[in-house]
C-alpha cells in the first residue's frame, strides 16, 4: 500500500474575514509555504520518498517494493496553481522528491474561475511555459479535465471530450506525456471510469479518504487530503495508517 497526499494551493494564508467581515471560503484548502516545507522535511526525516503518480503505479503494480526501493508517499496537487511552482517545487527539489500536478488544460495561464460562485478568490494557473518549467524541475503533470467540470452533470459526449481532449492538450502544451487523471470535485460514475481508461490514462485519483492498495481499482484511487491545519503529528498518523 502507498499513501497519496492531496494538496491544492501552497500559498500565504488569507485572513479569516475580508475587510467587510465576510468569511473567507475554503481557506482550509490553502497550505502555507512554511507548513509545506516542514511537512516535506518530516517525510524525508522519516525515511520516505515523495513520488509522482507514475512511480506510485510502479509500487501498486509490484514493479517496485519498499524492501528494495524504500518507503514512498505519493504527492499530488489539484488544479495547477502557479503558487505550486513558486512555493512547492523548490522544496520538492531540495529533498529530491517528485509529484504530480493535475492541470486544467484549456485554462492554462488563466485562473480558478470555477470557484467564483463560491466566493473563492482568483488565483493564477500555470502557463504552458510554467508547466514545462514544472516538468523540467523533476515534477509531473496529470489531467483535471479541460475546464474543471462536474462530470456527472454533463452529457456523455461532453464528458468524454473533457477527459480525452485534456490529455492531448496537456501533452501539446508541455511536451511531456500525461498519463494520470483526477476527477474534479471527486465526482464521477462508472461511465467516466471507462472513459478515463479508454483515453489511455494509467491511473485516476479521487477524493475518497484512504491509503491506496493493490486491491484498489487504479482508476478510483483514494488519497489523503492535507489542509491548512494538518499538523506534523496528524500527517505522520495519516501516512502510517
Amino acid at each position: 500500500m502507498i499513501p497519496i497526499l492531496t494538496y491544492h494551493q501552497i500559498d500565504h494564508i488569507p485572513p479569516k474575514r475580508d475587510r467587510v467581515g465576510v468569511r473567507t471560503p475554503y481557506r482550509s484548502l490553502i497550505v502555507s509555504p512554511a507548513s509545506f516545507a516542514r511537512q516535506m522535511w518530516l517525510l524525508k526525516s522519516l525515511g520516505y520518498r515523495g513520488v509522482n503518480m507514475s512511480e506510485v503505479m510502479q509500487y501498486l503494480r509490484s514493479e517496485k517494493t519498499i524492501a528494495i526501493h524504500g518507503k514512498a508517499v505519493g504527492i499530488t496537487f489539484d488544479d495547477g496553481y502557479h503558487n505550486n511552482l513558486v512555493h512547492a517545487q523548490p522544496v520538492l527539489a531540495r529533498y529530491g522528491f517528485s509529484s504530480t500536478c493535475y492541470a486544467v488544460s484549456d485554462m492554462s495561464g488563466q485562473s480558478n474561475s470555477w470557484d467564483t460562485e463560491k466566493g473563492i478568490g482568483s488565483k493564477r494557473l500555470m502557463t504552458a511555459d510554467e508547466l514545462r518549467e514544472w516538468i523540467a524541475g523533476g515534477q509531473e503533470i496529470g489531467s483535471h479535465t479541460q475546464h474543471h467540470v462536474d462530470l456527472p452533470t454533463l452529457m456523455a459526449d461532453v464528458a468524454r471530450a473533457e477527459i480525452f481532449r485534456s490529455k492531448t492538450q496537456l501533452e501539446a502544451l508541455s511536451g511531456a506525456a500525461c498519463q494520470h487523471f483526477c476527477y474534479p470535485y471527486g465526482y464521477f460514475n462508472a461511465d467516466h471510469v471507462g472513459m478515463v481508461q479508454a483515453a489511455g490514462y494509467d491511473s485516476a485519483t479521487t477524493v475518497a479518504h484512504g491509503v491506496a492498495t493493490r486491491s484498489d481499482s487504479v482508476f478510483e484511487l483514494p488519497r489523503l487530503g492535507v489542509l491548512k491545519n494538518t499538523t506534523l503529528f496528524k500527517l505522520w498518523r495519516m501516512i502510517r495508517s
